[in-house]
């Protein structure tokens, strides 16, 4: 048990101390602004202010953040010590840094709620964020900070159990487009014929050829027995737009794969690029999806990753959403919010700890190949770096894998090596 003290207990310091204290180190901590309290007190004390302790406190000056209820620029400084950036340093503390200052700005995603630049899509551009300005998009800057920090209290206190948490993996996989040729109705297949001639598609549909999308039997087949959490979102769109392109949720065959999926495997609702525009369609996909299975949908990632805070995440909310699987960049691979575990979201705007579980993802393979156009060999190369440096901090890794990238067209050609390769080092390093 630790005792945790502030001058002033906020909803920002209740939050952020139970996660870096409670889920991340699995220390069991009372928070208090009652000073002769803690001086009569047994415990071990973090002191979080600017007071004095007779006796051997923990002591960390607070850089205020947490104290405050308002969203306004706030100064950053970085600075590399220890072979890892940080900022908000601290004087006269046993921390060079506010370490609970720091943690709470990236994982509320404090950022995204000031004034920014969109990309191409309406999101918020990577090329904002601090972790992208400072070099460190590809570290789990807010695990290794913990990490260091546990050190910290476990020299200062040696008897102070810490237990952290343990690696593991959630391969997520997403839905866009079930099929290329097949089920998609007549006039799609005409116009599509029209538009660009192939006699592939021609071959699918006379069933000589297999549909280049279709990689489930693949897919099933790698990860079937070996106990690997796995994810399926799928894509319900109504009406066809430019973003939104997956087979009629009406079709009897896209209904039986969503069936048969979620059988075997936890599915998710992959809300529409539409929906970001119209109230209530998210969750009328969400309801599709629920009949369709004749389950409860509490999983969701957003189709193209296209999401704002903190008006999307209240959707999802009010749509019964539990865990939420978009905290990443649809542009970059990296960590979106430094972090790779998974945390409750805090709803800035209304200064409250939400029920919403954030899952963040750390690769996609659309990254790799549209939007950072690496080769196979360096795609391999950068999710085996996210593996590694996740697992050496205990995290969580969550990478993307979409089912055309898995299937034959040889626009992909080794993304199915890759995947192989991943769900193998995964089972025996379980």
């Amino acid at each position: 048990m630790i005792l945790f003290y502030s001058e002033t207990i906020t909803e920002r310091i209740k939050y952020v101390v139970h996660f870096i204290l409670k889920e991340q180190m699995g220390i069991d901590v009372e928070i208090t602004s009652d000073y002769s309290y803690c001086v009569q007190s047994s415990l071990c004390i973090i002191n979080y202010s600017s007071k004095v302790f007779t006796k051997g406190t923990f002591n960390i000056l607070p850089h205020g953040l947490l104290k405050e209820t308002t969203i306004i620029e706030q100064e950053i400084n970085c600075i590399n010590q220890h072979n890892y950036i940080s900022f908000f340093q601290t004087e006269n503390s046993d921390f060079s840094f506010d370490v609970f200052a720091s943690v709470f700005y990236l994982i509320s995603r404090y950022e995204e709620y000031l004034p920014h630049q969109k990309d191409e899509y309406g999101r918020y551009a990577h090329i904002n964020s601090i972790a992208y300005k400072q070099g460190f998009l590809n570290q789990p800057i807010v695990n290794i900070w913990i990490d260091e920090f546990s050190k910290a209290l476990q020299k200062h206190w040696p008897s102070l159990e810490i237990i952290k948490s343990s690696f593991h993996s959630i391969i997520t996989h997403d839905i866009d487009m079930a099929w290329s040729y097949k089920h998609k109705g007549i006039l799609r297949n005409i116009g599509g014929f029209l538009k660009k001639p192939n006699v592939n598609r021609l071959l699918v549909l006379l069933r000589v050829k297999k549909d280049p999308f279709d990689s489930y039997g693949f897919i099933n087949e790698k990860i079937k027995n070996k106990r690997i959490k796995s994810l399926f979102f799928f894509l319900l769109a109504r009406k066809v737009s430019n973003y939104d392109k997956n087979i009629s949720p009406k079709n009897y065959a896209f209904k039986n794969l969503i069936l048969n999926t979620s059988r075997k495997y936890t599915i998710g609702i992959h809300p529409s690029w539409q929906s970001n525009f119209k109230d209530k369609l998210m969750k009328h996909e969400k309801i599709k999806l629920e009949i369709i299975t004749e389950q409860y949908i509490t999983n969701s990632r957003q189709h193209y990753i296209k999401f704002s805070l903190p008006d999307t995440y209240q959707e999802l909310i009010k749509a019964g959403i539990l865990n939420e699987f978009s905290m990443g960049y649809g542009s970059i691979n990296g960590f979106r919010a430094s972090v790779a575990s998974s945390f409750f979201w805090y709803d800035l705007s209304k200064e409250e700890t939400t029920s919403l579980r954030v899952n963040p993802f750390c690769f996609m393979d659309a990254n790799s190949h549209y939007e950072q156009r690496q080769s196979i060999e360096q795609s391999q190369q950068e999710l085996v770096f996210y593996y590694d440096v996740i697992k050496k901090y205990n995290g969580l890794f969550i990478p993307i894998f979409h089912n055309n990238f898995l299937g034959t067209n040889k626009e992909f050609k080794g993304w199915k090596e890759i995947y192989t390769q991943l769900i193998d080092t995964i089972h025996q390093n379980q």
